[in-house]
C-alpha cells in the first residue's frame, strides 16, 4: 500500500510539474489564465446561478486541458524531427485548430450567459 502511495504522490507532481511548465513556457496558456480570471470575475460580478457556474468553469478548465495537449503533441513532434515536415507540420496545425475550435464554441457559449446579464 505504501508502494502505491509514494508511485502516485510521485505522479502527482510530475503531472503539477506539467502545469506550472505550462504557465511559465506557454504565453498562450497564460493567455487562457487572464480570460479564466476575467470570466471567474464576471460570474461573481453578474451573480450566475449554480448551472452557469458549472458551464463557465467547464468551458475554463476543458480550455486549459486542450491548450496543454495542443503544447504536448508540438514538443512530441519536435521531438521526433526539428525539420519541417509534412505529417508533423499537419499534427501542429490540427491540434492548434482544435483549440482554435474550442475557443470560438467557449466564446459563444460564454456570450449566450454573460450578454443577457447586462
Amino acid at each position: 500500500m505504501r508502494h502505491l502511495i509514494k508511485k502516485h504522490t510521485i505522479s502527482f507532481k510530475h503531472a503539477f510539474d506539467g502545469v506550472i511548465w505550462s504557465f511559465k513556457t506557454q504565453p498562450n496558456f497564460r493567455i487562457h489564465l487572464l480570460l479564466s480570471l476575467v470570466a471567474i470575475f464576471l460570474s461573481f460580478y453578474l451573480q450566475l446561478e449554480t448551472f452557469e457556474w458549472l458551464i463557465i468553469l467547464m468551458l475554463i478548465f476543458i480550455g486549459l486541458v486542450i491548450e496543454m495537449i495542443n503544447t504536448a503533441i508540438e514538443a512530441t513532434t519536435d521531438a521526433i524531427d526539428r525539420n519541417l515536415r509534412q505529417d508533423i507540420a499537419i499534427a501542429k496545425d490540427v491540434a492548434a485548430g482544435a483549440m482554435l475550435t474550442y475557443a470560438i464554441g467557449a466564446i459563444v457559449i460564454a456570450s449566450c450567459i454573460f450578454f443577457p446579464k447586462f
